[in-house]
């Protein structure tokens, strides 16, 4: 799917959103879904969560899309993407990255087909978590950077399952939200520079999140994202300090501050993030 695509996408779901405050899919609570993660799929900024994208029941599907864009000292990641949830069981994602490296004047593009199962619960309704297992399918359009740094591959598929609970009234009357999720990959930098490399090692990375809502539609959370260092560049983990905004059950804005720790040899790589979320 081209940019311009995407971006007409995000902008029509946003429009009729505003529009239609009160759409199906209303029998869950506001912000239960997440928000858009940047590969696709539902979840915090830099982890995917358990939860589906959209507020579909058992018996409804809803189609949503979002964009984003993150900003450290050397590099640039636009994000735009679809995720649809079918009948509150499947979520459906597709997202394309746009990883701007002005040090050698090039774009790294890559694509992301994504597929999300809950297999148990529901983050609020059940004593236990809700447990979900997601693939992620990646691959880079030209993958002469990442041949260049070393790597063996140019796409890879990641496999991760995600827990996930929030707590209602936990702290001081406060909702209270974490998630864990254990993934395994290959993906250097998420797969914008190739796959493996001569220092990989199989093994699960484990990434988390956290959140303490403010108010019914604000919350304020923290992201912990562990990654691989096949190429040994000194990869180091991703984290974030959010703030999300649910204007209503259609639209979402997020902000957040970055630590990306180093990235290509370039060290201490922190900025912004900000990402726009519409459901149909």
């Amino acid at each position: 799917m081209k940019r311009a695509n995407l971006y007409r996408l995000l902008f029509a779901c946003c429009a009729l959103c505003i529009s239609t405050s009160g759409f199906a899919g209303s029998g869950k609570l506001l912000a239960t879904p997440g928000v858009s993660q940047v590969e696709g799929s539902a979840g915090g900024g830099i982890v995917p969560w358990a939860q589906l994208a959209g507020y579909a029941s058992e018996a409804q599907w809803s189609l949503g899309g979002f964009c984003s864009r993150a900003s450290v000292d050397d590099y640039r990641l636009d994000v735009c993407g679809i995720h649809a949830n079918l009948f509150d069981r499947v979520e459906l994602s597709y997202a394309e990255q746009t990883f701007a490296v002005p040090a050698l004047n090039t774009d790294i593009e890559q694509s992301i087909s994504g597929v999300k199962v809950r297999l148990y619960g529901d983050i609020v309704y059940s004593t236990w978590p809700q447990l979900s297992l997601g693939l992620q399918h990646k691959s880079l359009k030209d993958d002469a950077v990442a041949a260049l740094l070393g790597a063996e591959d140019d796409s890879g598929t990641d496999i991760y399952l995600a827990a996930s609970k929030l707590h209602l009234g936990a702290l001081g009357g406060f909702n209270a939200f974490w998630n864990i999720t254990a993934r395994h990959t290959e993906a250097n930098q998420l797969g914008l520079l190739g796959y493996g490399g001569q220092q990989g090692s199989e093994r699960i990375y484990l990434e988390a999140s956290t959140a303490i809502f403010l108010s019914q539609n604000l919350a304020l959370g923290y992201e912990y994202r562990e990654k691989p260092d096949n190429l040994g560049l000194g990869e180091q983990q991703w984290q974030d300090v959010f703030v999300a905004w649910f204007i209503n059950k259609q639209v979402n804005i997020t902000a957040a501050w970055l630590d990306l720790g180093s990235i290509a040899g370039q060290p201490d790589q922190t900025g912004w993030y900000v990402s726009v979320t519409g459901y149909f």
